[in-house]
């Protein structure tokens, strides 16, 4: 498919080290894919589902080891320890070139490597950047095809040159004790061995797209960030779009896809998704920020996703979609999961592949990080620019966590700066007791700490230096829909009615509404949102945007042990930082 000497000396390599029966190139087109699909229900791979309600879905199943991304067995390998910095594991690059090509070896004997070219982004945008991923399950295969553009076209853009971030995948014997999701910056080059999961093996997504993506963004000048991308129409047809970026469990993907409340519906407001993951951002011609969402499909938490929470999530999965790990129900060879409606089937397999009764059975019947794969072109609501290449302007760049009483509603930083304080100092309040004791305080910088792929002090830095080269540069807000009461239930009713607050978000960056300056930064005035319709009056407003000052001085000793920890490998927590928390610090002991 290629003459491209890179290409074919790199591919030569792997072929001698991993020993494939056959090679396949993977050109995109309909009918390989339909091939693969047909191959993968002939071996157990995958499970064709009911054609007529769910058509061209499919239903796979992971090793019951193999169930999420795992951080701990993620490296950074960099040939200087501190250029990865204190929150990434490292390992010496030719060590652990060593250690993998010990596994990966004759890992392919009796199987197939499949050779997928792929184009994060629009193919020949100036935001594109392309990978080849070595792979030897057509699980992956197909899930690329869905996730990314992949195929001919992209091998043809790449041309002669030797320009594109390589990518090997094993499967191997998933082993979780040789377990390794490895990315090597320096190389262009990310290596996973012993994982079937997605999150570890669809090297384009969080390997590429963020952590080898956020090191060339360093490089060259641009940002690469976890972060969903949506766009608000007013009654006139204009549009702003806005950038987001929380941990997980905020609910990020229901603002991704937010139906606006009728109070704006009937006005003739609308809402639309660009991106529900991942945000690449560069400065354009007219100095302001420009983001595309380098991705083409979503790949989603399926549990809670209902017709409430996420109807247009919902919908999106409904044709063309692989789901991983769910429900099968046997009665109508159909799908289900927790949170989906009450009605779970009685017949029906688990996400292990045994017998379950969901009418009777006390253990869940979906892994609790089961997934869909869904292209976005099925969302009811994606921007009709999700393909521009040139991307869509960013006014707003929002950070968030969940907090139950620290975080107002809303605020909005003092300016750039500050702004990158703001999101330094991101952090969620942890919520099942799975996930260790509940309401701890976890710290998670621009929701980037599992994800940036150098020295995060570098990344802050990175983030300060962007602020000089942005002449029309979006402003930065903070939001927590997440304050309780007393009682332990959330106060701000979420979902939909997030949209009052970016309409706030809108009218701040349009200087059509004024604000109060506090120690944290500007907050609204209470009656500046719009309340209208809800079950809550503007007393419980204020109280949502009330600051206790003690609370934030509490959390600003943990962001300090949070600076110190950074700066204890490689000195890289930039001087700028360190003033904004002294200066925060003194505004709230005023």
């Amino acid at each position: 498919m290629t003459n491209n000497k890179a290409v074919l000396q790199w591919i030569d390599e792997v072929k001698a080290l991993v020993n494939p029966d056959n090679v396949v190139w993977i050109d995109g087109s309909k009918e390989q894919t339909e091939a693969l699909r047909a191959e993968a229900c002939s071996t157990g791979e995958l499970t064709k589902l009911n054609q007529e309600k769910l058509p061209n879905c499919y239903l796979h199943r992971t090793a019951v080891n193999d169930v999420a991304r795992v951080e701990n067995r993620t490296f950074i390998c960099t040939s200087k320890k501190e250029d990865a910095g204190a929150t990434n594991n490292w390992c010496d690059p030719q060590e652990m070139y060593a250690k993998l090509n010990a596994l990966y070896k004759d890992s392919y004997k009796g199987r197939t490597m499949y050779v997928i070219p792929y184009s994060m982004s629009v193919v020949g945008s100036p935001f594109a950047k392309i990978g080849i991923e070595l792979t030897d399950s057509i699980y992956v295969v197909l899930n690329m095809l869905i996730m990314t553009r992949a195929g001919k076209e992209v091998i043809d853009a790449l041309g002669d040159s030797p320009d594109f971030i390589k990518g090997l995948h094993a499967r191997k014997d998933i082993d979780e004790e040789n377990r390794y999701i490895v990315h090597f910056p320096e190389d262009n080059t990310i290596m996973s061995v012993n994982s079937g999961y997605g999150g570890n093996v669809l090297l384009g997504k969080k390997c590429f797209a963020l952590r080898i993506a956020s090191y060339l963004a360093h490089n060259e000048g641009w940002l690469a960030e976890h972060m969903l991308i949506l766009g608000i129409e007013d009654p006139q047809g204009n549009v702003r779009y806005i950038s987001a970026a929380f941990p997980s469990a905020c609910g990020k993907t229901n603002l991704a896809m937010l139906i606006p409340p009728a109070l704006y519906r009937e006005k003739g407001y609308k809402v639309w998704c660009v991106g529900d993951d991942i945000a690449w951002l560069r400065v354009g011609p007219d100095g302001r920020l420009w983001a595309v969402n380098p991705e083409n499909g979503f790949f989603g938490v399926a549990p809670g996703t209902n017709v409430k929470s996420n109807p247009n999530a919902l919908e999106t999965t409904m044709r063309d979609t692989i789901f991983t790990n769910v429900v099968l129900n046997k009665d109508n060879n159909t799908v289900w999961w927790e949170g989906l409606d009450k009605n779970p089937p009685a017949n029906a397999i688990d996400w292990k592949g045994n017998p379950w009764n969901g009418q009777e059975s006390t253990e869940k019947g979906a892994h609790p990080n089961s997934r869909f794969t869904a292209l976005a072109a099925n969302c009811p609501c994606v921007s009709k620019e999700f393909n521009n290449p040139a991307g869509v302007p960013i006014d707003a760049i929002v950070f968030g966590g969940r907090r139950a009483k620290t975080a107002p509603l809303v605020y909005q930083s003092f300016d750039w700066n500050h702004g990158v304080f703001v999101g330094s100092a991101m952090a969620s309040e942890t919520t099942a007791a799975a996930a260790g004791a509940v309401g701890v305080v976890r710290r998670d910088p621009m929701a980037m700490l599992p994800f940036c792929g150098y020295n995060m002090g570098d990344y802050f830095a990175h983030w300060l230096t962007m602020g000089t080269k942005i002449p029309k540069a979006p402003k930065i807000f903070n939001v927590n829909w997440f304050r309780t009461d007393d009682e332990g239930h959330f106060i701000w009713p979420g979902f939909g009615d997030n949209m009052r607050v970016l309409m706030w978000i809108l009218a701040r960056c349009d200087g059509t509404v004024d604000a109060v300056e506090t120690p944290i930064g500007y907050m609204p005035k209470a009656e500046d949102i719009n309340i209208e319709g809800l079950d809550i009056d503007l007393d419980t407003v204020k109280g949502l945007l009330s600051v206790d000052n003690d609370l934030w001085l509490e959390d600003a000793k943990g962001l300090r042990e949070f600076y110190n920890k950074i700066d204890a490998v490689g000195n890289r927590m930039p001087k700028e930082l360190w003033n904004q928390l002294d200066a925060f610090e003194a505004r709230l002991s005023k």
